[in-house]
């Protein structure tokens, strides 16, 4: 039988018999309510598990038992901090493509830095001095403009953060409501990106004063100080400490005067989940006949380990504690959508290095350095060597700025000036490479790093040369630790999905930073980012 004569006959086939495994189709695609994306701030991947056994049932735990765990999370480019980091997980991109390099760089138009979100243009709303960010340096889409793109802008998104870039980048470009902390007054506040006055329900939550309500409280520990095994005892000498006390050492006086205080304790925590609970119940998220996005950042963590660092009492308290703030915020989800009709994922904007001292205490390499006097030394040499002149123009996050038309009139090459500072570096230990950003291609580094640093190069945006440095060395003070390395301590995130759609389990296939958002975007139905570059953990999806 001729194949047309095979298809002519189907047409007079009965419908029954044609269809016989056709699956009914939905009325309308399912989708969860509310999709709630959690950035905690530091948060290495560890801490699922260093602190699991003292964690309870509602919130980390919770999540790894009912969601889907990426055992092998890493970010994709080098420098890990926090702009980068949130602009990543939310347009599945890269610095390279999305051009949030750093938490600033250095702009030569203006010969001066900028910060990711500064925004000349806007005006604080509920503030005067906090508010002029906006997402207009962010290059690309977001996950949270992809979904209301999708449904013509019928649903929300609200961002919350006590930073102001852990706020406006999530929020993305078409945020119905991006509110971070202002640090001197106690009030969650915006800018006339968004808006011109701050809703009814911002005005009233702030009137509440929870700032100086929990700082009167102090920071007590959860625990007997001898139950906390995981870390090392308190009053390390290493330890920064909080303003206005002695030693950093429990219990904790904080003063009620200093609202900025909160971003380094555990408070600020609560004060972010009550805030977005808040912003919950007052935009309805959820309630509507579309897929809303809550977009959260809990910042206290990075403030807390910077000052103590990851093997400190006061970083494990506030990681019990946070269990408890999630659980809380799981809890009423539940009561507000319905079990099981909300998604979240949990993962980190970058992690942390180990106190140095702390390293060195256990016979592990690592240690600090002085930035201005390697900077000064670079300079001395390059100005020895050419006649007075170093051609640096800025160093922003060790990419080197060159005055390229001075270079141009002086008949000096990139090369030469790479080559000077590679004589320098070679009598400091701290540092393992100087790199000609705008050539990797030729530089002696392994593939793994070549495309970590790839991934950060923007041409419009990057420097000219940059300065890697060893890992286990930071250049912070005397005190506390960083992050912001392609070092496995500050690459490995946790990325922890659950609830609707979610199928629990987990992988130990290496994934990226930026396979978040497409995940998200392939729950949902809906186009990923317009820059994302990531792959789809189908694995985690039902």
């Amino acid at each position: 039988m001729k194949f047309s004569h095979f298809l002519a006959g189907l047409l007079f086939l009965p419908a029954s018999v044609v269809l016989v495994n056709a699956q009914p189709q939905p009325a309308k695609l399912p989708r969860p309510k509310l999709v709630v994306g959690i950035v905690v701030d530091q948060m290495r991947y560890d801490y699922l598990y260093r602190y699991y056994d003292k964690y309870k049932e509602g919130g980390f735990r919770r999540m790894l038992r009912e969601g889907f765990n990426c055992r092998d999370h890493h970010y994709h480019y080098a420098n890990t901090s926090t702009g980068p980091g949130h602009a990543s997980v939310y347009t599945g991109s890269a610095p390279a493509i999305h051009g949030i390099l750093a938490n600033d760089w250095y702009v030569p138009a203006l010969n001066k830095n900028i910060n990711c979100v500064a925004d000349s243009i806007v005006s604080g709303v509920g503030t005067t001095k906090a508010g002029k960010g906006s997402p207009r340096n962010l290059l690309v889409t977001t996950i949270t403009d992809q979904l209301r793109i999708a449904n013509n802008f019928r649903s929300k998104t609200i961002s919350i953060a006590l930073k102001d870039r852990s706020a406006v980048l999530p929020g993305g470009h078409t945020s119905n409501g991006s509110y971070w902390y202002d640090g001197d007054t106690g009030n969650w506040v915006t800018s006339t990106f968004y808006m011109e006055k701050v809703p009814d329900w911002v005005t009233a939550f702030n009137a509440r004063k929870l700032p100086a309500t929990y700082l009167s409280k102090g920071w007590q520990p959860m625990l007997p100080l001898s139950e906390y095994t995981e870390s090392t005892t308190d009053d390390q000498r290493y330890e920064e400490g909080l303003e206005g006390n002695n030693k950093p050492v429990f219990p904790y006086k904080l003063s009620t005067s200093e609202p900025d205080l909160v971003g380094s304790t555990p408070w600020g925590n609560t004060l972010t989940r009550e805030m977005a609970m808040a912003a919950v119940q007052a935009e309805k998220l959820g309630k509507g006949a579309f897929t809303d996005f809550l977009a959260l950042s809990f910042s206290a963590p990075d403030g807390v380990g910077h000052k103590f660092g990851p093997n400190s009492v006061e970083q494990q308290d506030l990681y019990l504690r946070l269990d408890a703030e999630l659980a809380g915020l799981f809890e009423f989800l539940d009561n507000w959508t319905g079990k099981g009709n909300y998604t979240v994922f949990l993962t980190a904007d970058h992690g942390v290095m180990d106190v140095p001292e702390f390293l060195a205490a256990n016979k592990m390499p690592g240690s600090r350095y002085q930035s201005g006097d390697i900077q000064r030394k670079i300079k001395e040499r390059l100005a020895a060597e050419f006649g007075g002149e170093h051609f640096i123009k800025a160093i922003s996050s060790w990419q080197i700025y060159l005055d390229k038309k001075r270079m141009i009139e002086k008949n000096v090459s990139v090369t030469a000036v790479q080559e000077v500072i590679r004589e320098v570096i070679a009598d400091l230990p701290e540092v393992a490479n100087v790199v000609n950003l705008r050539n990797l291609h030729q530089e002696t580094l392994t593939e793994y790093q070549k495309q970590l640093y790839l991934n950060d190069f923007n041409p419009k945006r990057s420097g000219d040369l940059l300065l890697i440095f060893q890992p286990g060395w930071i250049g912070r003070g005397n005190h506390g630790t960083t992050h912001g390395t392609p070092y496995n301590y500050d690459t490995h995130v946790p990325f922890v999905l659950f609830g609707w759609g979610v199928k629990p389990g987990e992988t130990f296939n290496r994934t990226h930073i930026s396979d978040i958002a497409p995940t998200i975007a392939a729950l949902l139905h809906i186009l990923p980012p317009s820059g994302s570059i990531g792959k789809i953990v189908g694995e985690a999806l039902k």
